[in-house]
């Protein structure tokens, strides 16, 4: 195989069957690097020992039934029966960062996939449920752990 010098630039499917690569192998090359769009770049750490203070301001939306915060990869909310209940950022449907807290449910803003208090999925985008932790509260400390 033999390469003249030219002076223009080529793109990467003629520079590649210059190489020798054909057919299937041509198609992997050049595919690999368009997968991305396709993996789960975005999951969220689990907790350990994350701690909330509910006297801070930036914590003031647990004080009402149905209100939520999202704090390192978690969304903390306080349910419509007053309880303290915590689950992962990440949806199981598309592994993006969307969940937040509907007054009695989780729900991804980026497909409407709905997870009930527990994590269990509530419709078919839901379906295969969302990690959830244990929220402990001791005096204005509401601790989330996995």
């Amino acid at each position: 195989m033999s390469f003249e010098k030219n002076d223009a630039n080529i793109n990467r499917h003629d520079f590649l069957r210059q190489l020798g690569f054909a057919g299937s192998a041509l198609a992997a090359v050049y595919f690999a690097g368009h997968l991305q769009s396709c993996t789960n770049d975005r999951v969220s750490p689990q907790p350990t020992n994350l701690t909330l203070d509910l006297t801070d301001q930036a914590n003031a939306a647990l004080k009402t039934n149905g209100g939520y915060v999202i704090k390192d990869g978690v969304v903390i909310a306080r349910s419509n029966t007053g309880a303290y209940i915590a689950a992962t950022l990440t949806c199981s449907h598309e592994g993006k960062n969307e969940i937040t807290y509907q007054t009695d449910h989780f729900y991804c803003t980026a497909h409407g996939a709905k997870y009930d208090n527990a994590g269990k999925g509530l419709n078919s985008e839901g379906k295969k449920g969302i990690r959830t932790y244990t929220a402990s509260l001791a005096e204005n400390i509401l601790t989330i752990t996995a």
